[in-house]
């Protein structure tokens, strides 16, 4: 009876790295993107490569409790958590929703120094035109 010869190279037989891995930064950029179904929190270096990130839909929370600022809260704190030695961050914040604050909030709480944060959420400049009215 023959053997069965393992393939080699393929993923089943090699072990896979967790993204859940530690960095360390000493500034960094964090990148907040709220909308009213989901919040997204994005960790990066001051290059621009991202370090961690996470968003509410990570996190466990499903359906309409992925907009909470509560989602939003945990996400930020998760982001956070993965980058160690982090002292100065700088904050972009896009987006209409509900978890703004409260991300401001998780990252104030986490110790990291803010040295600015800036609303990055992009408004147009009389861009395309309207619908015309209803004739009701």
């Amino acid at each position: 009876m023959a053997k069965a010869i393992p393939i080699t190279g393929s993923r089943r037989n090699v072990h896979v790295g967790s993204r859940k891995s530690s960095f360390r930064i000493q500034k960094g950029v964090i990148h907040v993107q709220t909308s009213f179904n989901n919040t997204i929190v994005a960790v990066t270096d001051i290059k621009g490569r991202v370090v961690s990130w996470s968003s509410a839909g990570t996190c466990g929370f499903k359906g309409t409790r992925r907009g909470t600022s509560f989602a939003a809260q945990i996400a930020a704190t998760n982001a956070i958590r993965i980058v160690q030695g982090m002292q100065r961050a700088e904050v972009m914040i896009k987006g209409p929703g509900i978890g703004r604050d409260a991300v401001l909030r998780a990252i104030r709480g986490s110790g990291v120094l803010l040295t600015f944060v800036r609303d990055v959420t992009p408004m147009p400049h009389n861009g395309c035109r309207p619908p015309k009215k209803r004739r009701v």
